[in-house]
């Protein structure tokens, strides 16, 4: 059923699990000092891939205090049904705790009929470990492995339940099993453009009175066996030499310098508590942000060697159909530090923009913190809201701007943020999304 009086969808509440900290403050600040979260990789082997520096969230150890303040039921139960998440996962149910708490969201004080919750997400892939005794099961006496006796030896030694630690829907299974809320409940998996979608989709689930409170958030991590070499085969990483200093790993990502070469490796997860304006007076929650526009398209390669810019300029689009283009603060570009990418995304902001603001301030965080796959988007979505009104955070690494990238890129502190930004991702398929926040106004 159609609202029949269109919703105003607010922000009022933020939760974000990062390799720049734990808290939207946290993070915001160490995006401003230029603070880099890319470092030497512990949880992959080393000496094997191509690089071996990433950006882990390595403040997250996955114990129950990282989740935020909980009740004592709620402990038991998340530790419990930690069993059954891998970290992916674990890093998505967390972010979402912090979130709800940041909102004030008590079991008292909501109708769990009327909260739901959207996720963003990617395919997870198994850790080899789950497979490791079924594989010795099955090996010879000279060590080789037959797939013969998978059936009889192998599979029997894999744990039966193993698959609901890696499926795609299970953050957005867990945080609504997790506080009892029985509204909507979506996944959407776009790899680094589900951010911007889960947020298209809160907004016009909420617009349409399906509920009045969502969940909304998005995680992700590059950081793992198969994931990592995944992306090291298929993909344009940062390259280093062995044994670089920490220096040389900041370094590594470099959105649209001149120099860049790849993009680097990361982990993170984020989410924002939306509601409808009356909802949220009605509760005199902390209004933080307000969403007022989102866009979403795909152009494949088929369209040509520019099919990653037409789907940039496309989502920038309806994100701003309704805007004023000179008054919007800053655009948090996609950033990822490949030439290709980086010049497409370029192309299309100016594309967009230039028209109307030439000069429009553009940033990124890939250069601090890589690559956090579906979570990354809403990390930087969480630190832009974070700088609404005040100051934002430059993009690090870019020297000098690559005369190929015709936007004004900020890297030095002092520029203000403004009132309201625009967030892009892409995928490497052209899948791209785009929303607009503002800072909250009465009128």
């Amino acid at each position: 059923m159609q609202a029949s009086d269109p919703q105003r969808i607010v922000i009022t509440g933020l939760g974000v699990i990062s390799p720049l900290g734990c808290s939207p403050d946290q993070l915001t600040a160490r995006l401003r000092s230029q603070s880099s979260g890319v470092g030497p990789l512990t949880q992959v082997p080393t000496g094997v891939l191509p690089v071996d520096h990433g950006a882990e969230a390595s403040e997250f150890t996955g114990a129950i205090e990282d989740y935020g303040p909980l009740d004592k039921a709620l402990q038991r139960t998340i530790r419990k049904g930690s069993k059954l998440m891998c970290r992916e996962i674990e890093m998505g149910v967390a972010a979402a705790q912090r979130a709800i708490d940041h909102a004030g969201l008590t079991p008292e004080s909501r109708d769990r009929d009327r909260i739901g919750v959207v996720y963003g997400c990617d395919y997870i892939m198994t850790l080899p470990e789950e497979f490791a005794a079924g594989i010795q099961a099955c090996q010879d006496e000279e060590g080789k492995f037959q797939f013969s006796q998978w059936a009889a030896r192998g599979l029997p030694q894999v744990n039966p339940l193993w698959l609901l630690k890696y499926l795609p829907n299970m953050p957005a299974s867990h945080i609504a099993i997790y506080n009892d809320l029985r509204g909507p409940n979506n996944s959407i998996t776009m790899r680094e453009a589900s951010p911007a979608a889960v947020l298209s989709e809160a907004y016009s689930t909420l617009q349409r009175g399906h509920a009045d409170v969502l969940v909304v958030g998005a995680t992700g991590s590059r950081i793992q066996t198969f994931r990592s070499l995944h992306a090291s085969m298929q993909e344009a990483l940062a390259t280093i030499p062995r044994g670089a200093d920490a220096a040389q790993m900041a370094a590594a990502c470099r959105p649209f310098d001149r120099d860049r070469n790849g993009s680097v490796l990361g982990e993170g997860a984020a989410a924002m508590i939306l509601e409808t304006l009356s909802h949220a007076r009605a509760r005199g929650a902390t209004i933080l942000g307000e969403v007022v526009g989102s866009g979403c398209s795909t152009v494949g390669p088929p369209w040509g060697p520019g099919y990653l810019g037409r789907a940039i300029a496309n989502a920038l689009r309806m994100a701003t159909r309704n805007a004023d283009l000179s008054k919007i603060g800053h655009v948090n570009a996609h950033g990822l530090g490949t030439v290709p990418c980086d010049n497409a995304e370029a192309e299309a902001i100016a594309e967009v923009f230039h028209k109307d603001q030439p000069r429009v301030p553009v940033t990124t965080a890939k250069g601090h913190f890589g690559n956090l796959g579906a979570g990354g988007g809403m990390v930087e979505i969480v630190a832009s809201v974070g700088c609404l009104g005040g100051e934002l955070f430059p993009t690090l690494n870019c020297e000098q701007l690559d005369p190929a990238c015709e936007i004004h890129v900020v890297t030095g502190s002092g520029t203000p943020a403004g009132d309201s930004f625009a967030s892009v991702n892409v995928t490497p398929q052209g899948q791209a999304s785009a929303v607009l926040i503002t800072a909250f106004s009465e009128t």
